[in-house]
């Protein structure tokens, strides 16, 4: 293991994990409410390859409301200043996304995966080409790319699935000196293990949340508050704006 980095110092590679905390304030809600249920549905009957072999037309329903209620959301501050910061930082950057919205996008991040998959994606149940969605999937929206005549599923890693991009994430984390997690709980792997991956490569490590996770102690320094204040307010640090820890500029 290397020494940690100066934190005084300028990063030369960045990773960053998003989670559902970093869309929250648009409206776009977290993975589980308190009665443990997912938008009203159960996990295991909605997010799981069993599920949909069992239900395909309730998992699909579910998905294709998701997708319309895209619409009606905005980024806001903190996906907004992660596109800045992926416009204008010179090294080498990759935000890493448990989030399956296109906010970051739209918010302007282009150094970006997604390893829960895309709401605005599908991939074939046969040759598993993925591809951009249509607004309804529970017709049975044929694969163009198939010439086995496979149908189309959302493009989401359900539990029990493979995340996308596993390989060049944890390169990225090997080559990372900044490690930052933002809006996560800590507490889905693989994911909740980046912070460990990151330490064991020497990276400073960061999170930014609203309140402590359940991997706040494994981090060389937290932050808790919103992520329209804090997540700004830090990538100004990083593009050398001077920003004070803890505020940002407003957003309006």
């Amino acid at each position: 293991m290397s020494d940690k980095p100066n934190p005084a110092a300028q990063p030369r590679s960045i990773v960053i994990l998003t989670g559902a905390g970093i869309s929250a304030e648009s409206g776009v809600p977290t993975f589980r409410g308190p009665d443990g249920l997912w938008e009203g549905h159960r996990v295991e009957d909605v997010a799981t390859p069993e599920a949909f072999a069992r239900d395909p037309d309730l998992v699909q329903s579910f998905y294709d409301a998701r997708r319309a209620a895209l619409g009606g959301v905005k980024p806001n501050a903190a996906h907004q200043a992660l596109g800045r910061l992926d416009a204008a930082f010179d090294g080498d950057l990759l935000i890493v996304t448990q989030n399956v919205d296109d906010l970051h996008e739209r918010g302007g991040a282009r150094r970006l995966l997604h390893m829960h998959g895309e709401l605005l994606r599908a991939s074939c149940t046969v040759c598993g080409v993925r591809q951009p969605a249509p607004a309804v999937l529970r017709e049975g929206a044929a694969c163009e790319s198939c010439e086995a005549g496979g149908t189309l599923r959302p493009d989401i890693v359900w539990f029990g699935e493979m995340p996308h991009g596993m390989g060049h994430i944890e390169a990225a984390l090997a080559d990372a000196d900044l490690f930052v997690s933002i809006g996560t709980s800590g507490a889905v792997y693989p994911a909740a293990g980046f912070v460990r991956t990151a330490a064991a490569y020497g990276a400073r490590t960061l999170e930014l949340n609203l309140e402590p996770s359940e991997g706040t102690a494994l981090f060389d320094e937290a932050r808790h508050g919103p992520a329209t204040r804090l997540v700004p307010a830090w990538a100004d640090e990083i593009l050398g704006c001077n920003s004070p820890p803890g505020r940002a500029p407003n957003p309006d």
